[in-house]
């Protein structure tokens, strides 16, 4: 049940902190700045998803822009006109800025990973300085990390609120390394500053194994099962979802719990909503749910998928590394990538409940080089339309030290209009190690977190525009030198200013056209 506040509990107010720049490490002289030329606006036909009710505005609302997953904005991206670069250091070491989204007067909210927890904040969209910030309990996993020199657990973590949406009243929605589900809003003091105020808590340790590693309990006996995400329903119902197979809601009206074990199953990605359910993505299958009248999740449909024999460099776990994407013109379809051993497959099934067996699976489209596929982020979706990248090689910011890079790769796929199956449009080279890619609608342009290979050993940093309908290269602008540039499966964000954010290492950078 809700913990019924007997007054709004005030966290996390603090003054405004001018944002410091991120260093930059050696041989920034020593590579292009700008490449390509810059682009021209050339806005795509068709409508986004739907817009949820219990959700900010499509292109605002959480890691993935939109319920449905699709990774686009209605806003425009920067199209390369002199653009300039700014940055957030966040913190000494590490402060990575996940999920980024947008309240109703263009304020950023993000959760920046720190190694004393994570921090909650509230930043201006233009200087990125702090207006305010509210800490977060710190992991399981970064006292994992630092007491046994294991720090392979931080970077593979997808818990403790780095998974967050924003609802149609502005309040973030996560939950914490705790097992607690937190409505959060933000409100303007007296004084004209901003504080974080936490409106609801939903304590789910009932129904969540608990014993966790932190620093009063080093050695735990029992299970620590972390929660990965949270979603609303259609019907406002607070959905969330566990690392060890757990689908549980919230009902936010009574404070009533309700969960399902998918046994032996992981669940380390976010998931989707639409109006006809709820689609989760484990490392043995996809499902389709909806809620029974009870709350209750109950199962519509399960399609296993190939999960191969292995966990991939550049993938978290033993399965598919996608949030589902739920599309088509017909709003029809959804999609996700297997881990198949050889080829990683572009998976497409119609995900209506009463489809006849043997024709739920759409197509199956092998992508990316033979032994060198997988992906560890969702697609992005666009009428008939996915575009997926490869990942493979990429482990953490160590990875890609001394000029190395992954062998990349980037891949649009459409629908056949009669539903009959799936054909490659094109083929890109572009290097995207890890992060999770967003295109604008407004302007056609795809957006990259590029890597490329350097002979002289630098670590230099793009973001990179490609041109959707085609597949090829607009521009790249640098970022930055050396690891603290490394996004580690950050976003890309479009901001509604035209910014184009990128959580990396060491805070957040901001790359915006001057001209």
């Amino acid at each position: 049940m809700a913990a019924a506040l007997a007054a709004v509990l005030l966290v996390g107010s603090a003054p405004v902190a001018q944002a410091e720049e991120i260093p930059l490490a050696l041989g920034h002289r020593l590579v292009d700045h700008y490449l390509g030329a810059p682009g021209t606006a050339s806005p795509l036909p068709g409508t986004g998803p739907a817009q949820h009710p219990h959700l900010a505005p499509n292109g605002r609302s959480g890691m993935h822009a939109d319920a449905a997953g699709s990774g686009t904005h209605p806003h425009p991206g920067p199209l390369g006109r002199e653009p300039e670069v700014t940055s957030e250091k966040i913190a000494p070491v590490g402060g990575e800025c996940a999920t980024a989204t947008f309240d109703a007067g263009g304020r950023l909210i993000t959760v920046c990973g720190t190694f004393s927890g994570f921090l909650l904040k509230l930043l201006d969209p233009r200087s990125l300085d702090t207006l305010a910030e509210y800490k977060l309990p710190q992991r399981s996993s970064t006292v994992e990390a630092i007491t046994r020199l294991d720090f392979e657990k931080i970077f593979k973590d997808t818990s403790g609120g780095a998974y967050f949406y924003l609802d149609d009243r502005d309040r973030v929605v996560l939950a914490d390394s705790r097992q607690h589900v937190l409505r959060i809003s933000h409100t303007r003091k007296a004084d004209g500053g901003w504080e974080f105020e936490v409106e609801d808590d939903w304590d789910l340790t009932p129904l969540v194994p608990h014993d966790c590693v932190s620093w009063t309990n080093l050695f735990p006996s029992g299970v620590c099962d972390p929660v990965t995400s949270v979603m609303p329903d259609w019907d406002g119902r607070i959905w969330w979802v566990t690392r060890l197979g757990r689908v549980g809601t919230v009902d936010p009206d009574t404070g009533a719990l309700r969960v399902t074990r998918l046994e032996g199953e992981e669940i380390q990605n976010s998931f989707s909503v639409a109006a006809d359910g709820v689609s989760i993505v484990t490392d043995h299958a996809l499902y389709s749910f909806r809620a029974g009248a009870d709350g209750t999740p109950r199962v519509v449909w399960r399609e296993a998928y190939d999960r191969g024999t292995g966990t991939k460099p550049g993938s978290v776990n033993q399965g598919s590394g996608t949030t589902p994407d739920l599309f088509g013109r017909r709003d029809e379809y959804v999609a996700i990538t297997d881990n198949a051993d050889d080829r990683m497959n572009v998976l497409v099934y119609r995900r209506a409940a009463d489809v006849p067996a043997g024709q739920r699976l759409v197509c199956k489209v092998p992508v990316f080089r033979s032994g060198a596929s997988t992906t560890d982020n969702s697609l992005i979706s666009w009428g008939d339309s996915l575009v997926v990248e490869n990942n493979y090689g990429y482990e953490n910011p160590s990875s890609l030290g001394f000029g190395r890079s992954v062998v990349g790769g980037a891949t649009r796929i459409d629908v056949r209009a009669d539903g009959s199956g799936c054909d490659v449009v094109w083929e890109s080279d572009v290097r995207s190690p890890s992060t999770v890619p967003k295109l604008s609608t407004a302007n056609g342009l795809l957006y990259f977190y590029e890597k490329r290979p350097h002979a002289l050993g630098v670590d230099a940093w793009y973001l990179t525009a490609v041109d959707f309908r085609t597949g090829a290269r607009v521009f790249s602008r640098f970022t930055g030198t050396g690891l603290a540039y490394d996004n580690n499966w950050a976003p890309i964000t479009l901001g509604p200013d035209g910014t184009a954010y990128v959580g990396v290492f060491n805070g957040i950078v901001a790359v915006r056209d001057t001209v």
